[in-house]
């Protein structure tokens, strides 16, 4: 039986960061998109997750959407069969970010969502060429569309999300830790490093991307990750 195929999107983002990935890889499975918005901690949402979630799945996460993808193979390692972790982090909050994050979130309630949004993603977070101003215009949509509340939501999560070095070296699924080389929010060495400490996980660092593949190379990381849903599964 082939397994479904769960995705988590990143920080203010929905379906549409993965709508290449969706089209091609729902072809062969169930394919879902599910929001990481119910809650203002990253336990909540995962908990809220894991009720309305397939018994076994695959998961990938991009951005917050990896972290919280952490914390549900932390919580129920034995359902998810395969982890790919995008542009992610699995460390908690300096004490300096936590503090920079609440400038932001009074930025979000005074109304200026927009310009908050523009420090959070600005461009030299994705890789140089004519798609990259076009793909920060959609974020800013979406972004907008999604409104402050959740905005604040999401960042009081990543603000307080648990260190998951631990649950790294405890995970047996066949993992793929997938990065771009241009990406300034969460650099390639931050991958590097979850790579090293998860058994068996494979590293992929995309030339052409930033902390958006999925929108600035969409073949590229399809093809990973048809790969990657090809790879033998490990018998628990």
């Amino acid at each position: 039986m082939i397994e479904p195929l769960v995705l988590l999107p990143g920080l203010m983002c929905d379906a549409r960061l993965f709508r290449a990935q969706t089209e091609a890889l729902s072809r062969d499975r169930a394919v879902t998109v599910a929001p990481v918005s119910a809650g203002d901690r990253i336990e909540e949402i995962a908990s809220g997750l894991l009720d309305q979630l397939p018994h076994r799945f695959a998961l990938a996460g991009l951005s917050m959407g990896g972290v919280v993808a952490l914390e549900l193979i932390r919580r129920a390692p034995d359902r998810i069969t395969r982890l790919c972790l995008m542009a992610t982090d699995a460390q908690s909050d300096t004490p300096q970010i936590a503090a920079a994050r609440e400038d932001l979130i009074v930025g979000a309630q005074a109304g200026r969502l927009e310009e908050v949004m523009r420090k959070v993603v600005g461009s030299d977070t994705l890789a140089p060429g004519p798609q990259r101003i076009p793909i920060l215009n959609d974020l800013l949509k979406t972004a907008m569309k999604l409104g402050p509340e959740l905005f604040v939501r999401q960042m009081r999560a990543l603000q307080r999300r648990p260190d998951q070095q631990g649950t790294l070296r405890k995970i047996k699924a066949p993992t793929l830790v997938l990065c771009g080389a241009h990406d300034t929010l969460t650099p390639v060495r931050k991958h590097a490093f979850m790579a090293d400490l998860i058994p068996g996980a494979e590293l992929q660092v995309i030339d052409d991307a930033g902390h958006l593949p999925t929108l600035e190379t969409p073949e590229t990381v399809n093809e990973a990750l048809a790969r990657w849903l090809q790879s033998p599964l490990k018998m628990f």
